[in-house]
């Protein structure tokens, strides 16, 4: 089916209490993975890209790439620009044809954030198109963003007013999560999270979970978050694949021998999350 946005996928999401993946995927296999095990698992998907993926290859090649696909599968796919860093970005992107789109205002000042956050929500509201925004940080360091040293929490009280004065669809929120590798195991502050579900109606999504206990994660899907983002472990598990390949013969030089076993790698920590996130048989 064409790509649909990620309003409808994420309220149902948020209604019965499960969540939607949503993927980064850096090449063709990475999209032919995640989108191979969603149809699998009969689970609505969202596939993602960000500023410096874009950079490597354009909006065009990827919207491409998964339309290509989404439009033979019978699930719900949606395409989302994460972490987009600029409203020409976030604007690209919805001329292009992206069914999502994420503005990072969080390393802005609480007003400077509201006011981008706004203005990238009020121009694809003509459209139909989802967008979802960041407040607080999501801490670590993946591609070009660093999520810095501040107080990486989301304030329940700042959140109120956050969502009604820039009327986002969704909201990411800081409760001790990380981009990248984690040093340590990663401690949540599921407390936090709790007190942002009680007062905001939009869902919440949880960026920085690569490396989070699987447990934790469905803790935080039953407290409202409604997206849970991946991004390291799939490129770990494609390189994986790819490195075995090479270091059994290394004399290999079809791209698709070695391609093949990452994108396999890929789609099955793919399908794991997916029964973390409980979306399986939830395509709508």
């Amino acid at each position: 089916m064409p790509l649909v946005t990620t309003q409808q996928m994420l309220k149902d999401a948020q209604k019965h209490k499960y969540a939607v993946g949503a993927f980064n995927v850096e090449n063709m296999e990475m999209v032919m993975a995640v989108i191979e095990a969603a149809e699998e698992l009969k689970s609505p998907v969202i596939l993602q890209t960000t500023p410096s993926t874009v950079s490597y290859a354009g909006l065009e090649l990827y919207l491409a790439n998964v339309s290509a696909l989404a439009n033979k599968a019978t699930i719900p796919v949606a395409l989302h620009l994460d972490h987009g860093n600029s409203f020409e970005l976030c604007m690209k992107a919805l001329r292009v044809g992206y069914t999502s789109i994420m503005i990072d205002g969080s390393h802005e000042s609480f007003e400077d954030n509201i006011e981008i956050s706004k203005r990238v929500a009020d121009a694809c509201r003509p459209s139909a198109i989802s967008v979802e925004a960041e407040l607080g940080k999501v801490g670590g360091k993946e591609d070009d963003l660093d999520g810095g040293d501040e107080n990486p929490y989301t304030n329940p009280t700042e959140a109120v007013e956050f969502v009604k004065r820039t009327n986002v669809s969704s909201l990411a929120v800081g409760i001790g999560t990380a981009h990248g590798v984690y040093k340590g195991e990663p401690k949540l502050a599921i407390d936090v999270l709790k007190d942002i579900k009680k007062v905001v109606s939009i869902p919440l999504v949880l960026h920085g979970t690569s490396g989070v206990a699987d447990e934790v994660v469905k803790e935080c899907i039953q407290n409202g978050i409604c997206k849970v983002n991946y991004a390291t472990d799939l490129r770990i598990a494609f390189t994986k694949g790819v490195k075995e390949v090479l270091e059994d013969k290394p004399e290999t030089i079809d791209p698709k021998k070695y391609n093949t076993i990452g994108k396999e790698y890929v789609k099955e920590y793919v399908k794991e999350k997916m029964h973390v996130c409980d979306s399986v048989n939830k395509a709508i």
